[in-house]
């Protein structure tokens, strides 16, 4: 029996014994697991404290004064204008036409031609025209005639009656022999009045014909430059219904911008305002002047309201020549040796109620030597680029600049950190 006792415990034994090693037997081959794992992990770590280090890097640098454009606050002379577009035209010009019809029988100028006043400058053929005055100088004459025949009968009649009137207080002659000489006398007076109504008739037409004669050939009525010419050497023209133009004299030592201002701006723009303005051509030309008339009545062009402003400028040299664009702006306010900085540093502030200082409030940002710091100024002046500071800001001073990379910075920063995937 003990015996049997031995044999059996053994067999107890293994079983466990076979059950609690395998764990062991195990073990050799997951160490290398857990190191590689341990590896990866301190990888990870490196990497987002090397990103986040980088981040607040070049996040601190965006934001470092010395990165941040600006500009310093100079001294200059800024102007405030209005800006139109215009056309140039002689400020004098005549049209001159025919006044009767013809053919053009002769044209002594061309273009460009300068003329003086009293020059000829074109003939219409006259054959008509003389003869028609040589027609009524002779109708002249022989009313002239009859009116001098009658005057003669008129004395003979006046001569008999008169010996009538004595002879008839005398009784030598009857009654109807004074009477018939007192009618003769009548008569022949009434004939020399009705002759010399129509002398003076045939002096009217006469007069008016020789008009027409004079009218054949054509005079330059103003000193200036021929700049068109709309009649031919040779062509009829036709005087019955309306004048026809035969050419255009201008003086070109004055001329005349025609600027159109839209209705929006047209009451900014007032007579005698200075005025410069320069030309397609002659860009690096400036040429000055005076408003002179701002024409009552609109123009409308594609539902545009346009109102024409005249503006005069000396041309003494002809540089400027009709029908040139020009690029006009109005004065309307200018600003000598003022404080200057750009429009874009701007910022707007609410205006307050009942203030009273001059020029409109803004916010500006500027760099210092511990920092960017926000002022609030006064602007009086400004154009498109820069505005005049009455205060706040001091000659040198560092104005910050908008930028689209600053504000793209500053749009990023408030995005939050995108997760990296792995």
């Amino acid at each position: 029996m003990h015996d049997t006792l031995q044999v059996t415990k053994p067999a107890r034994a293994e079983g466990p014994a076979r059950t609690q090693t395998a764990p062991r037997l195990a073990s050799p081959a997951g160490k290398p697991k857990r190191r590689s794992r341990l590896w990866l992990a301190l990888l990870l770590a490196v990497l987002i404290a090397g990103g986040g280090a980088a981040a607040w890097h070049f996040a601190r640098a965006s934001t470092s004064p010395t990165h941040v454009p600006t500009v310093a606050v100079t001294k200059g002379d800024l102007e405030a204008s209005l800006t139109a577009v215009g056309a140039l035209q002689p400020k004098n010009y005549v049209d001159v036409g025919a006044q009767v019809s013809g053919q053009l029988q002769s044209l002594h100028v061309t273009y460009g031609s300068e003329v003086k006043k009293g020059d000829l400058l074109a003939e219409i053929d006259p054959t008509v025209f003389s003869a028609k005055v040589a027609s009524e100088q002779a109708q002249l004459r022989i009313l002239q005639a009859q009116i001098a025949e009658q005057k003669a009968q008129l004395a003979l009649a006046q001569s008999q009656n008169g010996r009538n009137q004595r002879l008839y207080k005398q009784n030598a002659v009857s009654q109807d022999v004074l009477q018939t000489g007192e009618a003769n006398e009548a008569v022949a007076r009434a004939q020399i009045a009705a002759l010399q109504a129509q002398l003076e008739q045939a002096q009217s037409t006469l007069d008016g014909d020789l008009a027409n004669l004079q009218y054949t050939k054509i005079y330059a009525p103003i000193d200036g430059t021929v700049v068109s010419i709309s009649a031919q050497q040779g062509q009829t023209l036709n005087a019955n219904q309306s004048a026809p133009v035969i050419l255009r004299i201008a003086d070109l030592n004055t001329m005349t911008v025609w600027a159109q201002v839209a209705e929006a701006d047209i009451v900014k723009v007032k007579t005698d305002m200075p005025v410069h303005f320069s030309t397609l051509g002659m860009s690096d030309r400036q040429w000055t002047g005076i408003v002179r008339q701002i024409l009552p009545t609109p123009e409308v062009i594609n539902d545009v309201i346009l109102y024409d402003v005249l503006i005069d400028v000396a041309n003494p040299d002809h540089a400027l020549m009709t029908q040139m664009s020009a690029q006009v702006f109005f004065v309307l306010g200018e600003a000598k040796n003022a404080l200057l900085i750009p429009v874009a540093a701007l910022e707007p502030v609410t205006a307050i109620a009942g203030d009273t200082q001059a020029g409109t409030p803004y916010k500006v940002k500027v760099r210092t030597a511990t920092g960017i710091v926000t002022r609030e100024i006064r602007v009086g002046l400004s154009d498109r680029a820069n505005a005049a500071v009455i205060a706040g800001l001091a000659e040198g001073d560092m104005v910050v600049l908008p930028t689209a990379s600053a504000t793209a910075q500053t749009a990023s920063r408030t995005q939050p950190p995108a997760r990296l995937g792995f």
